[in-house]
């Protein structure tokens, strides 16, 4: 059980960690000064007071623990070289059940020194770069630039700025387009985005329903309801408290999303290259798979049970409504063995959906909390409805398993994208589609008490329940194979499988649904130019769920499949793909802010492509584009079959105009 609970915490600080990023609020004030020896010899004093307790990794923390701090001495034997290793001032040791080592950290004050000897007598400055990171209840990984004048002269900071031949390359990816203003009127993207947002925040309140019944918090219902009505002095007071309660349970899980809003102010790319990191998602299906054999009966996954007796006494003590906050708060430390998972896989949901993965996890995690708060306040409103309530039992035992299945479904999900984004070709369709196939069928096998968990009770005589849940997945495995056997269309799962050129199957194309298709721009265009036909610009990639959506619901419609064969030239940049580029086709780029990043993948060639061109980062994302780079209509995302159809044709209709 110890482990276990070491887990969860690893898992937690991870997420942290991930989520808070760099912070310009470090609870660390550092400084640096120059202590002169000789003509060449210096040494180098780094000193930070850190705020109460927090604390600082050494570089020499135990190999295996915690990320020891770092120096990056930038020139170190070309400008000068260093004179034996870095001296620290004093640390504290402490062991950790966590990594099971002894680590070693600074609390309250950080020394480091350094010597140094020049190898170029006239240097006067060098910079100097340290990374690391700074714990309390949460990890910040942070970094900090000390910039030095080794003779007491102001420093001049150099002016980083792109070479003339990225420079170059960078304008070679600027299209001189054509009425550029109408690629954004009348665009739906900002009912798409409405509708994904009201969408994620459903699959929130689904979840959230689903936590309620769970063994986890199931129970604590009746006796939280019961507590505020019979302790309070009056009825009025009771359902107040009871509401305010609720009302804090959904602001806890807001919040719990707002360090994810961090990621606003990088660039445009990073929440498409974290949601389609080759190791992010390996790490996704990792968690996955580990929080489905909890709920499997394995082993319980909990938080520290500190933190939820701190909570409690917190609680007590302060009384009102700062109580009743810390009531909710023990509520959801307490619950987390159940809801984790479930949070889990709304985490992989928003960072599978369209938009902004912060925004989208704001609004999934508010509907969880909503679901969750609910009860305690009609319970408190009309208590004779707790009554009706069924009592605990195996019922919610089973509720778990189910919920194991699904989450080891969406691990494999995970595991899908990091193949197709790595080009590996291992998960293709029919391999994906056939551990599903396996998962269903062996749901519907333990609903109908053919086997069993090490946490089942005594057997018992199926329920009604039961059987349904279990004809329903019987149900869903036989839709699977008729999907796998091409007998049906799969529509209900589009975007989940890989797409259908994704095959075992040796395909004519590579392209969706066999259309003839581009995948660099200006072979596109050039092809354009030589048939005189419009294109069809496709920012697309390829673990985005919403753009197999679109391929596989709106451009198998026969009328829409006429149009992209027929009238358009196909071009689909993937902005995930992460083929590397030849070394003469890298370059750097220097975004507005004045940060530097180097492209090196295909993906981010085209994710880079489209930010420039159309200011946008989103994907799926479509326009419409003479062959003379004119934009024949406004661009458009998500949409329907209908709204895609008739935005095809008026573009075809201009660029017939045009050629008039």
């Amino acid at each position: 059980m110890a482990q276990i609970r070491v887990f969860s915490v690893l898992i937690v600080l991870f997420l942290s960690r991930f989520a808070f990023g760099q912070s310009d609020d470090t609870p660390a004030v550092w400084n640096h000064q120059v202590n002169k020896i000789s003509e060449t010899e210096y040494e180098l004093v780094f000193s930070a007071d850190i705020f109460k307790e927090w604390y600082i990794y050494s570089l020499y923390t135990a190999e295996g623990g915690s990320m020891p701090s770092e120096f990056d001495f930038e020139g170190a034997g070309i400008d000068y070289e260093l004179l034996g290793k870095t001296i620290e001032g004093k640390t504290y040791k402490k062991y950790t059940e966590v990594f099971d080592v002894e680590e070693t950290f600074f609390k309250e004050k950080a020394i480091f020194k350094q010597k140094i000897r020049l190898l170029k007598p006239d240097l006067k400055q060098i910079s100097i770069t340290l990374n690391y990171q700074i714990c309390k209840t949460v990890c910040l990984l942070q970094q900090e630039v000390f910039e030095i004048s080794l003779d007491g002269s102001s420093f001049i900071a150099e002016n980083k700025s792109v070479d003339e031949r990225s420079l170059a390359m960078t304008n070679a990816l600027k299209l001189d387009l054509k009425n550029k203003e109408l690629l954004n009127q009348g665009s739906d993207s900002k009912t798409s985005n409405e509708s994904s947002l009201w969408m994620i925040f459903g699959l929130g309140f689904l979840g959230g329903l689903i936590a309620l019944l769970t063994p986890c918090v199931f129970p604590l219902i009746p006796l939280t309801v019961s507590y505020f009505t019979k302790q309070s002095k009056s009825k009025s007071k009771g359902i107040t408290n009871a509401i305010l309660y609720g009302f804090f349970i959904v602001l806890i899980y807001f919040l719990l999303s707002l360090p994810f809003h961090v990621f606003d102010s990088v660039d445009s790319q990073i929440l498409n290259t974290i949601a389609t990191n080759i190791w992010l998602n390996i790490f996704f299906f990792a968690i996955f798979v580990f929080f489905a054999f909890s709920f499997f009966g394995y082993y319980e996954l909990t938080l520290p049970s500190s933190w939820a007796n701190k909570m409690d006494t917190a609680s007590a003590k302060v009384g009102g409504v700062f109580g009743i906050f810390f009531m909710a708060l023990t509520l959801a430390i307490v619950s987390f063995s159940c809801t984790g998972p479930i949070l889990g896989g709304l985490l992989g949901s928003t960072a599978l959906a369209q938009g902004s993965v912060a925004t989208n996890l704001s609004f999934g995690m508010t509907g969880f909390g909503l679901a969750l708060a609910l009860p305690f306040a009609l319970f408190a409103l009309f208590p004779a409805w707790l009554n009706s309530l069924p009592k605990s039992g195996g019922w919610m035992t089973t509720v778990k398993v189910v919920l194991g299945f699904l989450e080891l479904a969406l691990a494999f999900k995970f595991l899908s994208n990091a193949d197709l984004v790595g080009n590996w070709g291992i998960f293709k369709r029919e391999i994906f589609l056939g551990i599903w196939i396996v998962l269903f069928i062996l749901l519907a096998l333990y609903l109908f008490g053919i086997f069993r968990f090490p946490h089942d009770g005594p057997k018992q005589k199926l329920q009604f329940g039961r059987k349904v849940t279990g004809l329903v997945s019987a149900a869903f495995a036989v839709y699977l194979i008729l999907g796998l056997s091409n007998v049906v269309h799969l529509k209900l799962l589009s975007g989940f499988p890989p797409p259908d050129f994704y095959s075992i199957v040796e395909k004519e194309s590579d392209c969706p649904l066999g259309l003839d298709c581009f995948k660099d721009f200006d072979e596109g265009l050039a092809f354009a130019k030589a048939t005189n036909k419009p294109i069809l610009l496709d920012f697309t990639g390829w673990a985005c769920v919403n753009c197999r959506k679109m391929e596989e619901n709106v451009w198998s419609d026969s009328k829409i499949y006429a149009l992209l064969k027929d009238d358009y030239v196909l071009i689909s940049l993937y902005v995930d793909d992460r083929k590397e580029l030849a070394v003469e086709q890298q370059f750097d780029f220097q975004y507005e802010s004045g940060r530097i990043k180097t492209i090196e993948t295909v993906g981010e060639k085209w994710g880079t492509f489209q930010t420039i061109n159309f200011n946008a980062a989103s994907q799926p994302y479509y326009v419409l584009l003479s062959h003379d780079l004119e934009v024949l209509n406004s661009a458009i995302q998500y949409t329907d079959i209908e709204a895609y159809e008739a935005w095809l044709k008026s573009g075809k209709e201009l660029h017939l105009l045009s050629m008039e």
